[in-house]
């Protein structure tokens, strides 16, 4: 068994590169892969001022990630204050070799493990003393980390965020009733209650989208934010145009994943004038 560990939030190219590399080097060997990641996100265990922190994906996301990439087995251990003392070689000891039977590790350039986080050269060391064949991933050519694409996120960076990720970051929910004022200026939208509250939305704004439903993709826009227009409740929402399409759709699964970025949110003097701009977004979409 070929092992490596990380959190994987977003499961983005940086990660990609070194799980590739898991799964050619246990291909190489005749074996199977292994990824151990942990849940919840160490900061907000450790860290008290960690309780606004927003993920790049959902637990079963990463997993489904992980597994389309080619890995075998996927295991996810409790990240608890417990947990976190434990150090590098303690780690590797207790968990990579003996419970999960792991024979090589493949350490990250710039990787840290353990309470005493060592660097990718000690974490070499701290592998072979806990009875481990250490393996070197090699340094990614894509500059990309999880905390540079939630600063892409909240800036409305859509293709930054995508290009670091290396693909389209995606919301998932269920449609929810909304007042159905869409509809009445010809804009009816999806309303999305999202399945994980912990899953970072973009900054407010409206975005070109690719939207799956009822088993078919379609193209829309998306408006995120507090809908000044017609609201004064400062309630968040997260709802989609969806182009050609006149389905009831409410009840049913829906996942949004954003191209870019169009416009701010804006405040507009009456209804027909928010028709105008809406139409004028549908345009601009539509020349790509």
């Amino acid at each position: 068994m070929v092992v490596t560990t990380g959190f994987f939030d977003g499961v983005h190219l940086g990660h990609r590169f070194v799980i590739e590399r898991l799964v050619d080097e246990a291909a190489r060997r005749g074996c199977r892969s292994l990824v151990v990641t942990f849940w919840p996100h160490p900061r907000t265990v450790l860290q008290d001022n960690a309780r606004g922190l927003h993920l790049l994906s959902s637990l079963e996301e990463k997993k489904q990630a992980l597994l389309a990439l080619g890995v075998d087995q996927v295991e996810v251990l409790d990240f608890t204050r417990e947990f976190s003392r434990l150090t590098a070689e303690e780690y590797l000891r207790t968990y990579v070799r003996e419970r999960f039977g792991g024979k090589a590790v493949l350490i990250g350039y710039d990787q840290r493990l353990g309470c005493d986080r060592p660097s990718a050269e000690r974490l070499r060391d701290a592998t072979l003393a806990a009875g481990l064949e250490p393996v070197m991933a090699g340094r990614c050519p894509v500059d990309a980390s999880s905390t540079r694409i939630r600063q892409a996120l909240s800036s409305g960076d859509m293709a930054g965020a995508n290009r670091m990720l290396g693909y389209l970051y995606s919301l998932r929910g269920v449609v929810v009733a909304g007042n159905r004022l869409g509809r009445t200026i010809g804009f009816p939208t999806a309303n999305m209650k999202m399945y994980d509250p912990l899953k970072m939305v973009p900054s407010n704004g409206v975005y070109e989208v690719e939207v799956e439903t009822v088993g078919g993709k379609f193209r829309g826009m998306c408006n995120i934010g507090f809908r000044p227009t017609v609201s004064q409740n400062n309630i968040p929402t997260i709802e989609t145009n969806i182009f050609d399409f006149d389905q009831d759709i409410y009840g049913l699964d829906i996942k949004v994943s954003f191209v870019r970025k169009i416009r701010d949110e804006v405040r507009f003097s009456s209804l027909e004038e928010l028709a105008g701009q809406l139409a004028r977004d549908k345009e601009l979409i539509n020349k790509k």
